[in-house]
């Protein structure tokens, strides 16, 4: 694609709309990351969960999103960035509420992969779209709205966690995402253009499967050790030896894959 072509196909968007409604989505996203810590005390005497299980409130969220990320550039060729954030967006919101009405450690746990997998592609996705959006000359302007909207959600994460939690409960702690999960949904489908899917990218399973393996094992390592007493517990040693072989797998799977030319062929 050519600059030039590439200017008319932004031409007649809604940039303050689209960048508005993608912002949105980020900081709903990376505030998620740190709002839900101060409220554990609390969940833990609902769910009647323990000090170790009350944690994986937080692993399982973590250690999806870091295994998700990778995939949303194959998402995006395979169905096109609209669809993928508009459900990305839905289906963080829809988990968000599913963790707010949670009345199991099981539950909330899987509640919270859920938004993990389904917020993985925003960040990302967001910074993409800007990119996209904006003309060369206000790109830069574009990247410091998108890195202060990054950098506002786990500041002030804890801090909103704490006052929604001693005023309305802990459960809106994730119930605080459904109204900017809304708002973010309607304006990326009124303003966002259409797109084709492009279905240039072959899903790589060998790699994807070893690259997530290595990631959420060493997520999980870095994530329980101190908890764990690090390399004196078993479970740090299994999760030390599979993040290991996936990651020397996955650097060897990746050297022996051909190069596909064609990819950057317009």
């Amino acid at each position: 694609m050519t600059v030039e072509s590439a200017a008319v196909a932004t031409e007649g968007l809604n940039r303050p709309l689209i960048t508005l409604s993608i912002m949105l989505a980020t900081i709903m996203q990376t505030l998620d990351g740190t709002i839900a810590n101060v409220a554990l005390p609390h969940m833990q005497g609902s769910l009647s969960a323990s000090l170790n299980q009350i944690g994986w409130v937080l692993t399982s969220y973590i250690v999806a999103a870091a295994i998700a990320t990778p995939l949303t550039g194959w998402l995006c060729d395979r169905f096109g960035q609209r669809t993928v954030f508009l459900a990305s967006v839905l289906g963080f919101t829809l988990a968000s509420m599913w963790c707010g009405i949670s009345t199991s450690l099981g539950e909330i746990v899987v509640a919270r992969a859920l938004q993990g997998v389904f917020g993985a592609a925003l960040v990302p996705l967001s910074q993409t779209v800007l990119l996209d959006i904006n003309p060369r000359e206000k790109q830069g302007s574009a990247m410091a709205l998108w890195g202060m909207g990054v950098m506002v959600g786990p500041i002030i994460g804890p801090t909103l966690g704490g006052w929604l939690t001693d005023t309305m409960g802990w459960r809106w702690v994730f119930f605080v995402n459904v109204p900017v999960g809304i708002m973010a949904f309607m304006g990326i489908w009124k303003s966002f253009p259409r797109d084709s899917a492009l279905r240039r990218m072959h899903f790589d399973m060998a790699g994807f499967v070893s690259l997530s393996l290595a990631i959420g094992a060493l997520q999980l390592l870095l994530d329980r050790g101190q908890e764990q007493n690090w390399f004196a517990s078993v479970e740090i040693w299994i999760e030390a030896y599979i993040a290991g072989f996936a990651a020397l797998y996955f650097i060897y799977h990746t050297w022996r894959t051909p190069f596909d030319r064609s990819f950057f062929v317009n």
